[in-house]
């Protein structure tokens, strides 16, 4: 069976605020309001615009659900449009930790999402042709993603 090849496209760190919502009739619902950040890699590095945002479910499995939505913009001043979901999920101790704000080994639990990006700049163009996953791992005021472009 063949298997799926990637190529490293850049790690990006978000600057975060979070809303807690509480438990809803779906979940657990908490808002991530972007105020920045950064990202660099070998073909493209930037800044993260701030207004950006995040919305997470913890289900009834404690299975999160994140939906991101946010803006880039390269050193050479190209915006990108990013959207992503993605999974976080790992041991019940370990997430628990993970809530109470501590650092978690990233390797410790599972955390994956899907970007796909959209941009009018010419010199990046190729971003609206690919798909990508990124891992992650969060500190008490950043998530962390490394982004990859499935080939």
């Amino acid at each position: 069976m063949p298997e799926i090849n990637t190529r490293f496209l850049f790690t990006i760190t978000l600057e975060i605020q979070v809303s807690v919502l509480g438990d809803t009739p779906y979940g657990r619902r908490r808002i991530f309001h972007f105020d920045g950040g950064s990202f660099d890699g070998p073909k493209l590095k930037g800044k993260v615009l701030p207004g950006g945002g995040g919305w997470s479910l913890i289900r009834r499995d404690d299975v999160m659900e994140v939906d991101v939505r946010l803006a880039l913009e390269t050193d050479d001043n190209h915006q990108i449009y990013t959207a992503w979901k993605g999974l976080r999920h790992g041991p019940k101790e370990v997430m628990d930790r993970l809530y109470r704000g501590e650092i978690v080994d990233p390797g410790a639990y599972y955390f994956r999402t899907t970007p796909y990006f959209e941009t009018s700049s010419e010199k990046y163009d190729w971003l609206n042709r690919i798909c990508s996953i990124a891992s992650g791992s969060l500190s008490p005021n950043a998530r962390t993603l490394d982004v990859f472009q499935v080939l």
